[in-house]
Formats: structure tokens, sequence, C-alpha cells
């Protein structure tokens, strides 16, 4: 990468990793990361304690700010042309939003998730005096930045966009549901107060009982899916594009990855606070080890609503259909054989049972 200035031709630039680097917080790396253990420091932009978090399979479409805000402090005043879904990790508070429509405040706490509308002013607040508050932003600002290469635009600029707000309900914990055929059913809101008891719909084409809810966030174009594994289960393994960021909500497990062809396998071990993000086209399963349910958020660029891409808009509709009939999805009797004994392994060191005999035994165990 070059980075010359002085009248000097720029090439191979990226300025969102040049302002990065200029911001002096933490730059954190890796495949996957414990969001609640990254190192943070003073960083000035957002007058709060913060770091910056790239993991492997986000490429150059979705970053996560982590915020660490102290006891009884709260961040400067912000606004910005970039989308930002916000995870709560820990702590309690509030974020004020000033809109077109008033302003609007609500309380969070930990497994809170909301969105904040595009460049509405907003500001966040720890309302404990005794312990911090850690807030994860998943956001598109790498990409807003590398097409406009400009801070000023980002953040001074005045435009509203009232259609993107959404009624006060939106700001209270309410929404609106809007049904949809297995797996692409909707919640519309802009603040979830507690991811853990939002209610979820069966999606049986993604395997051994599992329920899951697809998330229009502030009407946004970062897209947002939860999903739930019951207790001895594991979900059927699949791929898709890019830079979609899994954060564990619920419960413990672990998740497998390989591309096609491959002998070995990538493991990342999950609780509440860790986050990774497959690299593009590379299958994932995800294994519940936890004595109960486990629960988990994703978010990338481009929604159910706003695909970002022809590719995209394909990977939506076949994310649950088998690979045979063109599809993304690896069915339980087409996966290796190793998988499900490694999950048998797994599960006895917490002395949990399988409840997968029904839906593979085809495989033979």
């Amino acid at each position: 990468m070059t980075d010359q200035s002085d009248g000097e031709t720029k090439i191979l630039y990226d300025p969102y990793m040049s302002w990065t680097k200029q911001e002096g917080v933490p730059i954190i790396e890796a495949f996957g990361v414990d969001l609640l253990d990254v190192p943070t420091a003073q960083w000035p932009r957002f007058d709060t304690h913060g770091a910056i978090v790239h993991v492997t399979g986000r490429e150059d479409f979705l970053s996560i700010f982590v915020l660490d805000l102290p006891p009884g402090t709260h961040s400067s005043p912000q606004r910005h042309l970039y989308e930002e879904v916000i995870y709560v990790l820990s702590g309690h508070g509030c974020t004020t939003i000033e809109t077109s429509n008033g302003l609007h405040t609500f309380e969070w706490g930990p497994k809170s998730l909301f969105a904040l509308p595009l460049n509405a002013r907003y500001r966040h607040f720890n309302t404990s005096g005794v312990e911090h508050a850690r807030l994860a932003s998943a956001n598109n600002f790498c990409v807003v930045l590398n097409l406009f290469h400009s801070e000023a635009f980002i953040f001074d600029n005045p435009f509203d966009f009232p259609e993107r707000q959404g009624p006060e309900q939106y700001f209270k914990g309410g929404g609106n549901f809007v049904p949809g055929k297995s797996g692409r059913n909707l919640w519309e809101t802009n603040f979830i107060p507690d991811l853990a008891a939002l209610e979820l719909k069966s999606w049986a084409e993604r395997g051994a009982g599992g329920s899951s809810m697809m998330l229009i966030l502030a009407d946004g174009v970062l897209h947002a899916h939860t999903s739930q594994m019951p207790v001895g289960t594991y979900k059927k393994a699949h791929r898709h594009g890019a830079d979609t960021h899994v954060f564990s909500v619920t419960g413990h497990g672990y998740s497998l990855l390989w591309h096609e062809g491959d002998n070995d396998f990538v493991r990342v071990d999950w609780r509440h606070g860790v986050v990774f993000a497959p690299p593009d086209q590379m299958y994932h399963q995800h294994f519940n080890t936890s004595p109960e349910p486990s629960r988990y958020f994703a978010v990338c660029l481009g929604s159910l609503r706003y695909p970002f891409t022809t590719k995209q808009r394909k990977i939506f509709l076949g994310v649950d259909v088998n690979v045979h009939d063109g599809g993304y999805q690896i069915e339980y009797a087409d996966q290796d054989p190793r998988i499900h004994l490694l999950f048998l392994e797994e599960l006895a060191k917490y002395g949990v049972k399988s409840k997968m005999a029904p839906f593979i035994d085809e495989m033979g165990f």
C-alpha cells in the first residue's frame, strides 16, 4: 500500500486503512475476537475509550468499533453518513437520538441491539457509577470513506433522512412484524432491549429445530438476523459472501469453517462477546455445546430489504437450499462424517446429550 502526499501521486491507496492508523487506538486483526477482552485507549473522536476490530472475513465491507465508556461518562455528540448496528456487550446506559420528530432516549443493557438512523445526531451515556459499558458497533464506514475519501463530508454533513428515522415505537422497543416464508420473517425496529428474549420463528430448512428472525434496523442497508439452536444440536453447513459478522449472544459452542476441497477445519470457539466473519464462500457450521439454547446474531452489508449486489440476492434466496439443487447449503446426509463425531466428543465434555438423532438417522449414527 502506498500513501503519498505533498503533490506526489497516490497509488494503491486505502483511505479507510490510513484513517484507522491516524485515530490512535488499538487495531485488532484476527479470525475471531473476544470483544470483551479487546484493549482500548482514549479515542478523541468519540471522547471515550475505544478500539477498531478487523476480523479476517470482513474484506472491505464492514468493521467493528469497540466503545468502552468508563463509569458515569458519555461519548461526544456524533452524526455521520455511515450506518451502524450496535450490540451492548456489557454495562448499562442510554442513548439519545435527535431527529426531525424530536429527541428520543432509550435505556440499554447487556445484549441490547439497536441501530442509529442515518446521519441523526446521537450520544451514548454510561448511567452506572461503578461499571464500564462496552458497545460494539458493526458499521460500513470503511465503504463510505473509501467511496468519498472525505471525513468532513461524512461527519459534518447536515443532510437529514426523515424516511429512515422510524416511528416513536421503534425507539421504545416496539416494532412491526412482517411475516414471510420460512427463514424470511422480519422484525422491523430501531431498538431491541434484549436480543436474547426476542421471539423467533421456526426455520426448519436450516436444521435441527432451529429458529430465526430477520431484522430491519432503522430501514438500513445493513442486514441483521438472529438465530437459535436448541440444546444438543447443530445447524447445517452453508456459505455466502464475505463480511457477515457473527456475534454470540447466549450459550457457548464452536463453529467449523472450511473451503471446498480442504482436508482440515478452522475452528472458532464462542460465547457471549466473541465475533467472527466467515471469509467469502467459506463453508461454516455452528454447534451448540451448552446446556441451554445458543443464540447468535449476524450483521453484513446488504439487507433482505436492500440487497447490495445481484449475487447477494441469489444467496438470500438459496442460503437454505441444497447445494445439489443450486443452493448454498450442505445437507446432514452429505456432511463429512468427522463433523458429527467431533460434536459428540464435545458434548461429552459438558455432560450434554445429543438431540441430533431425528435429523441424521440417514448417516448411520
